[in-house]
């Protein structure tokens, strides 16, 4: 059994969302990473694809989560399950709060760019 417990140099701030890194391999998880996702109203993240599956959990606020051309809200009391290796972007209708899990090993690739990376809050 391993307890976790967050700290400053869990928390990345990009363009898009402030990640608060969970569970994950540098932190303690074998197989899986899970992280909080802050999403202020109106950005509209990248499109990008991720290797694994990723299950997204909404807390507060909604989503419109476009994946493989086909677009969903999803809001707050609702999950959303993303593919691997499909594309997909999300864009925040209000202040959004979601949880995310994946496996560990996930990379993101963005179109237009070359080669693949990790998630810096899931590794």
């Amino acid at each position: 059994m391993r307890v976790i417990t967050t700290s400053p140099e869990h928390v990345i701030t990009t363009p898009n969302a402030t990640m608060t890194g969970l569970a994950s391999p540098s932190r303690g998880s074998a197989e899986l990473s899970t992280w909080h996702a802050a999403i202020a109203a109106g950005i509209t993240g990248p499109e990008h694809s991720v290797s694994r599956e990723q299950v997204w959990t909404v807390t507060v606020g909604a989503l419109d989560v476009t994946c493989d051309g086909r677009t969903e809200k999803v809001a707050a009391g609702q999950v959303v399950v993303l593919p691997p290796d499909v594309p997909r972007h999300v864009h925040a209708l209000e202040d959004t709060e979601v949880y995310v899990a994946m496996r560990a090993d996930g990379l993101v690739s963005v179109p237009g760019t070359e080669g693949t990376r990790p998630l810096p809050w899931a590794v």
